[in-house]
């Protein structure tokens, strides 16, 4: 029989410790320098058995700060639904709210960005044409749990107060209600999810393992004139968030 490779074996080690609760939850792992001196293995190979344990739920990266045991984790109930939409307050918040947690996000804008050509296309505007970008990062309890990078053509709002989606008197309406603002009506949304691995910044940013599986959702608003009006890359780790798409029958 051949040898258990040495990352499973100590893999193995830690998830005993976290059995026997020599490590609580919550409580941050020594440095890998110090458990492969105890292990007698090095520093990669504790890595792997990091890894392993992360993708498995027991352990989670925190960027720049270590490695800790996993509290207990429900997948978080994430639905995607146009008729959700509402006139105040945020679908997602109310989500949260539903099952009981605390919905909020983070954000950073940058104004005259150039379009990059995937853009460009779904949006309908010439590669390079400038676009307001926005970066999300939504949080339940405060850990997050959905990554986002919206898209809008920047003449479409340039002079108006909702050119800012995070700013100004309509900041954190939604891109529905905002355009609403400045006499737009949004009709329709086009979703394409498809899963992936998370990319190492999405990992890091997400509390999840490198290559762990995701959803990736491309999404495009249109007006009622079948113009886009702003596009996004949703990000949602598949171990920590149950996916459900909810669909309006009739009017």
């Amino acid at each position: 029989m051949p040898e258990q490779a040495p990352f499973l074996r100590i893999a193995d080690e830690l998830r005993r410790r976290i059995a026997e609760h020599v490590w609580e939850p919550g409580d941050r792992l020594p440095s890998r320098a110090q458990i492969g001196q105890e292990y007698g293995v090095g520093e990669n190979v504790i890595r792997r058995a990091q890894e392993l344990l992360i993708s498995q739920g027991l352990l989670e990266g925190r960027a720049g700060s270590g490695t800790y045991v996993a509290e207990p984790r429900k997948r978080v109930r994430v639905v995607r639904s146009s008729a959700r939409e509402q006139p105040e307050g945020s679908p997602f918040r109310a989500d949260m709210k539903a099952v009981g947690k605390q919905g909020d996000w983070e954000s950073r804008t940058d104004a005259k960005v150039p379009a990059p050509v995937d853009v460009a296309a779904r949006l309908g505007v010439d590669e390079g044409a400038l676009c307001v970008r926005t970066v999300y990062e939504f949080l339940a309890n405060g850990r997050p749990v959905q990554l986002s990078t919206s898209w809008e053509p920047y003449d479409l709002t340039a002079g108006t107060l909702v050119v800012l989606p995070e700013g100004g008197p309509h900041a954190g309406a939604g891109v529905v209600n905002r355009m609403a603002a400045i006499g737009i009506t949004v009709s329709h949304a086009v979703e394409q999810p498809e899963p992936r691995q998370a990319s190492a910044e999405e990992a890091s940013l997400l509390g999840i393992q490198k290559a762990a599986l995701v959803t990736h959702i491309r999404r495009t608003y249109y007006s009622d004139q079948g113009q886009p009006v702003e596009t996004a890359d949703i990000v949602v780790p598949v171990a920590h968030c149950e996916l459900v798409y909810e669909i309006p029958i009739g009017r």
